[in-house]
């Protein structure tokens, strides 16, 4: 019987020749640069519209000068970058579990071939990579295959600027690279594709960085205004008094007074001679106007990235219980990424990697990344010495797995359950 084509996602055949060689690389003569097309500078209003409303028409590069956007964002505004970062790490740091689709030989084989590339400790690295979709709303990672031994297994994934890609103008939700001659569809089964949905509609406009682009440029010129503020106002106004009687060496001397107070905060004067400082109570409200709008936006921000304030900023009214409520909403985003990236990684590697090696099939390894929760050892122990004996089958392999367990080997030292108590001498026989 002959085999299977194999297809991606998209009905396109695997070529696996295509697989072997390196695609998306910068060049000195290539289109594909490392450097951005423009600097990286604060957009006026008006171009920041522009950008957002560009990025809305799928196709022909619109999303490169948005992601350059949501580059600058991360770079020039800490706290946005803080909770992103808290987010990526949070999901990352999780770890990949694999699972067989069933208990058949075949499917516990598949799962063992992919579970030894998540087990690499560049793993959590990749991962924080492929999330970089969750503020851009895309990324994109190039899969490099190693074929050395004979079979097809990912060796590392290559993290590659968004802006190389573009969804296509058709459905708005295919990427596509960009090439001399314009963008083509992506070598199936050569990237790893991740789309975060922070929002319905369409992938483009699913990032945080879209959401939060307002919030950071009105920040952005709330800073500049306050450090402009600072500088003409931070240091309050010096007026020098001198007598009628004074010569002008001695207003010379208190010329220089005046000017080096704001650097040495000291000065020298002669007798009869007053420093006064004036305005610096009449700026203390027109201050804190822009510490208050910057603080504002910081919280619109978390709420945005986080889905909660607490951990980021203290309060006034803020308070333990309160925090564990709303660490319960982080707790629910933490999911929706994990179920996400894990969808992700199953359709672009775990399936491409046991397809490759062992055919087509009809189950693939199951991807899950979620937290565990704490297992009640004693329940458990309860259950199973409850249930066992009425004819219950469990797995001794999940067990363990519950109670993080490896399994022992032929020669390692195990428990045993206590040996049963000698029964009781017999009575005497009566003679």
């Amino acid at each position: 019987m002959a085999r299977p084509a194999l297809v991606d996602r998209w009905g396109s055949p695997i070529r696996p020749r295509d697989l072997r060689e390196v695609e998306a690389e910068p060049t000195l003569s290539g289109v594909l640069h490392v450097a951005p097309s423009r600097p990286s500078t604060t957009p006026t209003p008006e171009r920041m519209a522009a950008i957002l409303r560009a990025a809305e028409v799928p196709g022909h590069g619109a999303a490169e000068a948005y992601v350059d956007l949501a580059e600058t964002m991360e770079e020039r505004d800490l706290h946005y970058l803080g909770t992103l970062q808290t987010r990526r790490r949070q999901v990352a740091q999780i770890g990949v579990t694999i699972e067989p689709a069933s208990d058949a030989a075949e499917d516990v084989r598949d799962a063992d071939l992919v579970r030894t590339y998540f087990e690499r400790d560049e793993v959590e690295d990749e991962i924080y990579d492929v999330l970089d979709a969750i503020g851009k709303g895309y990324s994109v990672t190039e899969i490099i295959w190693d074929v050395s031994e004979r079979q097809w297994m990912p060796m590392r994934l290559a993290y590659r600027l968004p802006r190389w890609f573009s969804f296509d103008s058709e459905r708005g939700s295919r990427l596509q690279l960009r090439t001399s001659d314009g963008y083509r569809d992506l070598t199936p089964w050569k990237y790893l594709t991740h789309v975060a949905a922070a929002k319905s509609g369409t992938p483009i406009r699913g990032g945080l960085a879209r959401i939060a682009a307002w919030s950071w440029l009105f920040r952005a010129y709330a800073i500049q205004d306050w450090a402009r503020f600072c500088e003409a106002y931070g240091m309050p106004i010096r007026i020098g008094w001198y007598g009628p009687e004074a010569r002008p060496e001695e207003i010379a001397v208190l010329k220089r007074a005046v000017r080096d107070l704001a650097a040495d905060a000291a000065a020298v004067l002669p007798e009869g001679m007053r420093i006064e400082f004036a305005g610096e109570r009449s700026v203390q409200g027109r201050a804190e106007i822009y510490r208050d709008l910057a603080e504002y936006l910081d919280r619109q921000v978390s709420i945005a990235v986080l889905g909660q304030t607490l951990t980021t900023e203290q309060g006034q009214s803020g308070s333990y219980a309160l925090g564990a409520v709303h660490n319960l909403v982080r707790a629910d985003i933490e999911r929706s990424d994990g179920r996400q990236l894990a969808a992700a990684l199953r359709r672009d590697l775990v399936i491409p990697a046991v397809a490759l090696n062992h055919g087509p099939r009809e189950r693939y390894p199951i991807v899950t990344i979620q937290r565990e929760t704490a297992v009640d050892v004693e329940r458990m122990a309860r259950a199973l010495a409850d249930l066992v004996p009425l004819g219950l089958r469990v797995r001794a392999d999940e067990v363990r797995s519950r109670l993080r367990l490896s399994a022992p080997g032929d020669d390692d030292e195990v428990l045993s359950p206590p040996a049963p108590p000698a029964p009781p001498d017999p009575p005497p026989r009566p003679e």
